[in-house]
This record gives C-alpha cells, structure tokens and sequence, in this order.
C-alpha cells in the first residue's frame, strides 16, 4: 500500500475545520466537509443526475421573484466542523463573484439529488443537518426508473426537525418558498427502452 498523500491528512487531531475547503485548492471539486471529515465526490455524477440538476437550476431561476437566487454546487457553513454542499439552494442574498459558502440563515431550500454514492448523506444525515440548522426547505429528489420523485420537507421550528411535506411525481406544486410549478417529467429525457 501506497502512503496517502499529505494533502488529505487533517491538519489537526479532530480534523478538518469548515475553513479548510477555501484553503484546499489541491482538493478535487465538490468536495464537503461533514462531522470534521472531507467527503469527496466520487465516482463521477451520471448524466441523468446532470441533467436533472441543469434542468431543475433552469426552472426555479424562471420562476423565483425578485430577490431570490439560484445557485448550484455552493457549500452551506452550518458550523465549524460542517459544510455540505448541495446540489441547489435557493438564497436571498445578492450575487457575490467571490462568495465560496452561504450561510444557513440566507438559504431558504437545500435540494439534493440522490445518488448511490450519496444515498445514505442525503436521505439522513443531510436531512438531519439542514433541519438542525435552520434551513427551512429541503427536497430530496431521487431517481424512479428514470423519473424524478421529490420528497419535501419543511422545517417545524420549535423541534428544528423536518416534517414530510409531499412526495411529488409528474408534477409539483409548492406555496413555499415561493410558488413553485414544475413538470417533473420534462426535467430530464425518458429512457430508452429496448
């Protein structure tokens, strides 16, 4: 076995601090950071996860009012020792060219799409974090024989947990947190069978 290259050891006992992301450039893209640890995207996402994501950036830009922003693939500092990236997140504050992370109080939806490698991040410990957080929506959208299915959530405040608010196929519908319509099935092509 080969030693790991230094670059991915923790500077410090207790690991990786939310800081350290900006300080990696040697790190490969879309890398997280959860409970201290660097979490890396592997293997490379499918084209129907790419796709869905574009597909659904595109929607909810059209749709957002003034004063909402889109934006794909931006960390969330929810602490020192916590920064999970998702792969949409709707924010209320203004564009910054340099901005690397948001902060939990300007994000008003975290949308995940599901992989496999991801599976487990996304559909629990994302699920848990956002709520604890603060972050009042979350979607997770997960691949039904190559249908989107939106799971959603809306934060109950006094538990700072989530509670199911639909699951969503063909089509969603949402008051919050904005009026949202979207056609799931147009988001990404059917499969081609045979």
């Amino acid at each position: 076995m080969t030693a790991r290259p230094n670059r991915i050891r923790p500077p410090r006992a207790e690991g990786w601090v939310a800081e350290d992301l900006d300080r990696l450039p040697e790190a490969p893209s879309h890398s997280e950071l959860i409970d201290g640890t660097l979490v890396f995207r592997l293997p490379p996402q499918r084209a129907w996860h790419s796709r869905l994501v574009t597909a659904l950036t595109t929607a909810l830009m059209a749709q957002a009012p003034a004063g909402f922003e889109v934006e794909r693939e931006m960390t969330i500092r929810l602490d020192d020792r916590n920064r999970p990236e998702p792969d949409l997140l709707l924010t209320t504050l203004p564009y910054d060219p340099d901005r690397t992370y948001y902060s939990p109080d300007a994000v008003h939806l975290a949308v995940e799409v599901v992989s496999p490698e991801s599976a487990h991040r996304d559909r629990t410990v994302k699920l848990r974090k956002y709520a604890e957080a603060g972050i009042p929506h979350y979607w997770c959208v997960e691949d039904e024989d190559g249908s989107p299915v939106v799971h959603t959530y809306e934060l109950d405040q006094p538990t700072r947990t989530y509670a199911p608010a639909g699951i969503f196929r063909g089509s969603l519908r949402r008051p919050v947190p904005f009026p949202i319509s979207l056609d799931l099935d147009s988001l990404v092509p059917a499969r081609r069978r045979g």
